[in-house]
């Protein structure tokens, strides 16, 4: 990854299908082989052998070497010097795609091990915990968590979003608006391509969050850090976080029914009685009210059995105003000697 960070432009030659499902970030798919065509190769391969197959694979990708090159050519501009070629295993895909590439004047390398040896280099990293500290801000629904966060990336402080990450805000309610979540392997690579750039000496700030955001599950090291420092816990008032809800999720009207499953949802915590009040305001488009009453009846209560004993509670009415106290807590929990296993 120092490579790709220094200008290396990474190339996944598998499948568009494995390409989505997972790959190393930053990487661009130019597949050797197309979903069907794979599976094709792998039948005749299971069927007749590995001669069969790889004359099968030669007629396949050979009328589409050149349009290849032209495509790494393209993506690459007017620097060939550094193209990094995977593929699941580092075995023939990509060492045929490099040899193509190196053929037509591109220095291109092969990436030993391929996406197999990084998914296994994602989880060891993961389980030695080699990264700073990780300061969380913490709060009631609507209290702004995520806003907070990327003002203070804006001020320059480091960062990790990871419901941005999830593409979940990580409520029962988290997926609507948001585009499809990664998976589970691709979640961890995106979070390991964060996480790395905090040294052991510094620190990132990140939203509270529990185990699972939608279906996206965090490292258990990574969950054990999140609860490791003094929390920064925001507070507004109901009708400040109503209204911040409402902004956050702009487009209510647009995808009204979607909100219909997760709610009903909720009628073994909630009783059959306040469901029925909580579909009546959505059927009537009374979004004030309806984001009220899931704070006062399911959210709230939740984050209350979860509050922090350790916390530097900070009054975000106002955001612009608040910024400065948040930043003052940030100084405050880093001057604190590191905790660990908390």
């Amino acid at each position: 990854m120092q490579q790709r960070d220094r200008g290396a432009l990474l190339i996944d030659t598998r499948t568009p299908e494995e390409f989505a499902e997972a790959t190393i970030p930053g990487a661009v798919n130019v597949p050797l082989f197309s979903n069907e065509e794979r599976a094709r190769v792998g039948t005749v391969y299971h069927r007749e052998g590995a001669a069969a197959a790889r004359l099968l694979s030669v007629d396949l990708v050979a009328p589409r070497i050149p349009a290849l090159v032209r495509e790494v050519m393209g993506l690459c501009g007017d620097d060939r010097s550094s193209v990094i070629v995977f593929c699941w295993r580092g075995g023939e895909r990509s060492r045929a795609v490099a040899t193509f590439l190196r053929l037509a004047g591109i220095s291109a390398r092969q990436l030993e091990g391929g996406h197999k040896a990084f998914r296994a280099y994602v989880r060891q990293y993961f389980e030695r915990g080699q990264w700073g500290r990780l300061l969380v801000l913490r709060g009631l629904t609507g209290v702004g968590k995520t806003r907070f966060l990327l003002k203070l990336r804006d001020r320059g402080h480091p960062v990790i979003d990871l419901e941005g990450l999830a593409n979940h805000r990580g409520s029962a309610f988290g997926a609507l608006g948001c585009a499809p979540q990664p998976s589970q392997k691709m979640f961890e690579a995106l979070l390991w391509d964060e996480l790395r750039h905090v040294g052991l000496e510094g620190y990132a700030l990140a939203e509270g969050e529990s185990r699972h955001i939608g279906k996206c599950r965090l490292p258990a090291e990574v969950y054990a850090s999140l609860q490791e420092e003094t929390s920064l816990w925001l507070h507004a008032s109901a009708e400040v976080r109503v209204k911040r809800l409402l902004e956050d999720y702009p487009a209510v009207e647009q995808c009204r029914d979607q909100f219909r499953g997760p709610i009903q949802a909720l009628r073994r915590r909630l009783g059959g009685e306040r469901v029925a009040r909580l579909l009546a305001l959505l059927d009537e488009g009374d979004w004030e009210n309806l984001a009220g009453e899931l704070m006062l009846y399911y959210y709230d209560p939740l984050y209350r059995h979860t509050l922090p004993q350790r916390r530097i509670e900070i009054e975000v009415e106002d955001e612009e105003a608040a910024l400065p106290a948040v930043e003052k807590a940030i100084q405050t929990v880093l001057v604190e000697p590191r905790r660990t296993g908390a």
